[in-house]
This record gives C-alpha cells, sequence and structure tokens, in this order.
C-alpha cells in the first residue's frame, strides 16, 4: 500500500525520494519532494502503540501527526486527493 501511494505521487511530480528505516522502537517511511530536503511526511509503525492510538502514524515536515489509527489502508487515506468544486 504505501509503495502504491508513492507510485501515484511520483507519477504526479509531487514526491521524488523515499527512505525506510528501521528503528528500535519502529519502522518509519519516509517520502522527500528532494533528496537533501527534510522528509515532507513520515509513516510510522510502533507497535508500543497499538493497543492505544493504534500502531500506525502520519507526521509532517514540522513533526504534526496528521492521522493516526488501528489500520495503515485507513491511515493513507490522507493522501487521497480531494475533490473541489470549481466554478467557471
Amino acid at each position: 500500500m504505501l509503495l502504491q501511494i508513492y507510485g501515484r505521487k511520483v507519477g504526479a511530480g509531487e514526491w521524488r525520494d523515499y527512505a525506510i528505516d528501521m528503528l528500535k522502537d519502529r519502522a518509519v517511511f519516509s517520502v522527500f519532494k528532494r533528496t537533501s530536503d527534510v522528509p515532507l511526511f513520515s509513516i510510522e509503525k510502533t507497535p508500543k502503540l497499538t493497543r492505544r492510538q493504534g500502531a500506525w502514524s502520519v507526521t509532517n515536515a514540522s513533526g504534526q501527526i496528521l492521522k493516526r489509527g488501528h489500520e495503515l489502508a485507513n491511515v493513507l487515506k490522507i493522501f487521497e486527493k480531494k475533490t473541489r468544486l470549481v466554478s467557471v
């Protein structure tokens, strides 16, 4: 699921690079606009939080948690395009 979202965003020109980190207490998938930048978003799995707030979370570049949950699919919905009404 992570790579499907990543592929769509790369195709749209929004994201350019990613990194996977396996830390002692969590796994992190980070996406970048440019390789040398700070990650735009980090998708983290923290097993310790499974019974509380959910193991999955999405964090932006400033460290703010945008979405948290028990299911990866629900957490990744934050990256879905929202349709807007455009008047002509």
